[in-house]
Parts: C-alpha cells; structure tokens; sequence
C-alpha cells in the first residue's frame, strides 16, 4: 500500500516539475532566441500566462469534427510524455524502472505525433489535414536514425556488461560508456551525440523543422482548430516534451552527477544533482534548439526527408559501426 501511495505522489511531482521547467525553459528559449535576433523578447513568465489565458478560455470543435477524437488526443499527449519522465533518471533513481524500458520510452516517444496527426484528421481542417500528413513523413524519417542511435549504445554495453537490465535508462545513466571504450569507440559516441542532438529539434518540430505547424504557409496546421484548454495541453505537452528529449540525451551521454564532490546529507545530494541535472538539459536545449532556430531558416518537407533518410541515417550507422569496430580492434 505504502508503495503504491509512493508511486502515486512521486508521479504528482514528476508531472509538476516536467511541467514547471518545461514552461521554464520555453520562456527561457523564447528570450533568447528573442536576444540573439536584436529583439527584447517577452518576459520568462509568458509560457505561464500563455497556458491560464487558455485555460480560462472555452473548447472550440469545429462542426463537422469527430468530436471524441479531437478533445481525446490532447490529453492522451500530455499523458504519454509526462509518462515518460517516470522512466529517466532526472538526478535521482527513476519512478518507475523496468526491464526494457528504453523500449517502451521509445513507442511512448510516438505517441504525441500519433496524437497530433489524429488531432488534426478529426478536425476536418485542410490546414490540419495538410500538416497531419507532413508530421507523419517526419515521423517516420526521424524514428530510424533515433533508433539505431540508442540501440547502437545498448548494444554496447550489453559487450560490456552480462546484465538483463541493459536495456534500462537507470542503467544506461549509472554506466557512462565514455571510460569505457576506445579510440573508435569515442569517436563512434561523439558522432551518436551529433545525430540525437540533430534529431532533438526535429522530435520537437522545432525552427527549422517546424512544417507540421508553418503559420505562414498554413495557419498553424496541426492546432489551426485547436483552443482553450485543449490547446492549453498541447502547449503544455510540447514544454515537457523538450524536456524528455534534453533528458533522453542527458541520461544518455551526460549522466554524471557532482554531489559525490560535497560531504552533505543524502537529501541535500540529491537536490544538488537535480539542480545539476537541470543546468545539462538547459545546455542541451540551448545547442539543439534555441540556436538551431535562431540560425535557420524554415526547410520544405522534402528537405527534411532527404536530410533525416540520407546524411542523419547514413551517420548514425557510422556511428555504430564506430562501436562495432571498437569491439574487435
């Protein structure tokens, strides 16, 4: 009983703080990205004000819509990344942790794209419609390269280590493959790094892989008829969302902690890792998505495409083949 009261309140939180620092770090994109183009920008707060004038706002279905997919599909996004969050190690041992995780993060990860596309089919919008069938090319472009990058990792250590738990986050974090591994082999990670750090904005359908969306081409596309509190949650589902894939990487390559460095109490040690754990996915969020739409331009959903099955793909298999030759030389 007491563990499923645990569980419980640690998912209250979990849910709070993926939230809090998700509207965090989009206020905080939001004026940098502001600073970095001569511009003052709006104030850290705006996510937060953004997401209680919607709240506050009434749902909107258009007529002819399928009513029950369009007000489900919010929720359920927003559940499924919060869901995530339970299985990554944010500083701390995660919430939930099971054998083979990584695996069921991986189809969670799917879900809020899933949500969208359906969202915007049962909206009967030919705005939606449109970027419906732009998220699902990018969906199924970016899912490849996002596979063999984390794949390519497990296997590695599954080398290493004669272990059924390998394919776990908890794991992955507490067994950092940098000292562990030669020459190729780091080679081999530095390029990985390189591919999720492409893949993140791209998962994220960020600047300049934002199509699905494109309010200068078509109105917003997926949410064009979307508002109030459904949209409320899809604003909300895509600040905890960037948080997840910050965390994905950070949990990744970038596990390391400091509060072995301090001789505090264990409670203290684990707030310290927090905050360290956020300054990571800061950094992450600034390098794969604040500058990244800052510098470019919008591409064509074809551009996309070719990037993500050609060169994206082509060097997240060199990547492992990187691995591979660090196990037999």
């Amino acid at each position: 009983m007491m563990l499923i009261l645990k569980s419980i309140i640690g998912t209250c939180i979990i849910a709070f703080l993926g939230i809090f620092f998700g509207l965090i770090y989009k206020g905080i994109d939001r004026k940098l990205h502001a600073r970095m183009q001569m511009r003052v920008g709006p104030p850290i707060t705006q996510p937060f004000k953004d997401v209680r004038k919607l709240l506050l706002k009434e749902n909107l279905v258009p007529e002819n819509a399928v009513d029950w997919v369009f007000n489900l599909m919010p929720i359920l996004s927003l559940i499924s990344v919060i869901s995530i969050l339970l299985y990554i190690p944010l500083g701390f041992d995660p919430i939930l942790s099971t054998k083979g995780d990584l695996i069921l993060v991986l189809y969670l990860m799917m879900l809020p794209a899933i949500c969208l596309i359906l969202g915007g089919f049962a909206s009967s919008s030919p705005y939606a419609t449109v970027g419906a069938q732009r998220e699902m090319v990018m969906m199924i472009s970016y899912e490849f390269p996002l596979a063999v990058t984390i794949i390519a990792m497990v296997w590695r250590l599954s080398k290493i280590y004669t272990v059924s738990n390998v394919f776990t986050l908890q794991f992955i974090s507490s067994n950092p493959l940098w000292d562990k591994v030669g020459v190729f082999g780091l080679i081999g990670l530095v390029i990985l790094l390189g591919v999720l750090l492409v893949v993140t904005p791209i998962e994220l359908s960020k600047i300049p892989f934002d199509v699905p969306e494109a309010e200068t081409e078509i109105a917003g596309g997926l949410l064009v008829e979307y508002s109030g509190k459904n949209l409320a949650m899809f604003y909300m589902t895509d600040a905890v969302k960037t948080v997840v894939m910050a965390s994905i990487v950070v949990a990744l390559f970038f596990p390391y902690g400091i509060s072995q460095y301090f001789n505090f109490p264990q409670y203290i040690n684990y707030v310290i890792d927090f905050a360290f754990f956020l300054i990571k996915t800061f950094a992450v969020i600034l390098v794969s998505v604040t500058i990244a739409r800052t510098s470019f331009a919008r591409l064509k959903i074809d551009q996309i495409a070719y990037i993500l099955w050609v060169p994206v793909t082509i060097t997240s298999i060199i990547g492992l083949l990187f691995l591979y030759l660090d196990t037999v030389l």
